[in-house]
């Protein structure tokens, strides 16, 4: 099986500019490949994945990835996708995303070459770049392309619409410079990568060999787009998403879904996917199936001694030994449920229960406690009159609260 066969069966492809030339070069040479990631935030999501993963699996079969970060792409704002204009970062804001998203690419991927297009486009002066580039490029042509048609209606500037001829230009400088011969990108993208693919072959000859591929659009099995929670975005910084979060998104994944996802973000064989779906299939309820998955990505983007973390806060919280955390697994595990700050040196029961918001009134908070529906960093109380001693627990940093079965709130000692 070659990479496009390999990508194929994953349901890695949406659309290929030249599916037999592009077969035909992988199977007689390594080849140089990249894709590009504009400095909008300064973390990756879930959403961004795919494409570099997809770069990877290239690399595993012996080609060679560069990673392209947009310093000067992502100073103008990409059209693609947006029903308006981008707000404008200032280039402080660029240069710090552009650092913390090396970094982060650097933690989670591995055997490619990461370049700035910022180097190769700054130097060049306003004349040079239309008469050098921009007169390569045919407005009617750019007018049909989706990204600008959908943006017509509502306006779009003549920054943004000048977006791709800076992406086309990566592409030839990438293909001069280092015989870069793919471009990888979402698909939404497609209009971005062919006009790249124009570009050279005016630039170099219509006999270029230069080739384009997206990846999908990724959906859940309801239709909804798959990489969004309740809270937001699920992020690859661990500050944003904690490790612990991250597991449980993947862990949590429907049976419907399971399978694809195991087939886009694993580097599992299918041998070992189709013996999971069989699992899937025979013991829904033992969810191996999620729990490979969630072990797989985690330890991809967070590496083993996060997912061992992971994995030992899911049992603690199943079992509801909550005093076996240390106080940083404690931080990580309830990142994210409601929390409030108290400072006192002791404060009674029915008091914290009020002063975290678990309970509304004092009465409510009372009925609680008799009916032994609270506990305090794990110990079922039942005593409305005893005094919680802050400073007794997780290094006087925090006291777990758990109403019912599942309902969690943090007390944040300062």
């Amino acid at each position: 099986m070659n990479i496009i066969d390999e990508l194929a069966w994953r349901g890695l492809i949406n659309q290929q500019s030249d599916e037999e030339g592009l077969r035909d070069l992988v199977d007689s040479k390594d080849i140089s490949l990249y894709c590009g990631m504009d400095p909008t935030g300064d973390s990756m999501h879930i959403g961004h994945l795919l494409p570099f993963m997809t770069l990877e699996r290239f690399g595993k079969f012996g080609h060679h990835p560069y990673i392209v970060i947009g310093g000067a792409t992502g100073s103008i704002g990409d059209p693609s996708g947006k029903k308006a204009e981008r707000p404008m970062q200032t280039m402080d804001q660029v240069n710090h995303n552009v650092k913390a998203l090396s970094d982060q690419a650097n933690k989670v991927f591995t055997g490619f070459t990461m370049v700035n297009n910022y180097d190769w486009t700054e130097p060049i002066g306003i004349l040079d770049f239309l008469r050098d580039y921009g007169k390569l490029f045919n407005v009617n042509t750019m007018l049909n392309k989706e990204i600008i048609s959908s943006r017509l209606e509502a306006g779009i500037s003549f920054t943004e619409f000048t977006y791709q001829i800076l992406q086309s230009l990566d592409f030839l400088t990438l293909y001069r410079e280092h015989n870069v011969q793919l471009q990888v990108g979402g698909g939404d993208q497609w209009g971005n990568l062919t006009a790249g693919l124009d570009l050279i072959h005016k630039a170099e000859g219509s006999d270029a060999k230069v080739y384009a591929l997206t990846i999908p659009l990724l959906l859940k099995s309801d239709g909804t787009k798959f990489g969004k929670t309740a809270g937001g975005a699920v992020w690859l910084d661990p500050k944003k998403t904690s490790p612990y979060e991250f597991y449980q998104f993947w862990f949590n994944q429907d049976d419907k879904d399971v399978v694809n996802l195991l087939k886009k973000f694993t580097f599992l064989s299918k041998e070992e996917i189709d013996k999971l779906e069989d699992s899937v299939k025979t013991a829904p309820e033992k969810r191996l199936a999620q729990k490979t998955l969630a072990q797989e990505v985690t330890t991809f983007v967070h590496g083993k001694e996060a997912l061992q973390t992971a994995e030992k806060i899911t049992d603690v919280l199943f079992s509801g030994e909550i005093q076996e955390l240390t106080t940083a697994e404690v931080a990580e595990a309830f990142h994210g449920v409601p929390s409030a700050e108290i400072t006192a040196d002791s404060i009674n029961l029915v008091d914290l229960l009020i002063a975290t918001n678990v309970d509304k009134s004092k009465r409510q908070a009372r009925e609680d406690i008799q009916n032994g529906a609270i506990r305090i960093n794990g110990e079922k109380l039942t005593d409305t009159t005893i005094e919680i001693a802050p400073k007794d627990s997780f290094d006087g940093k925090y006291i777990v609260i758990r109403r019912g079965k599942k309902k969690y709130f943090l007390a944040i000692i300062k």
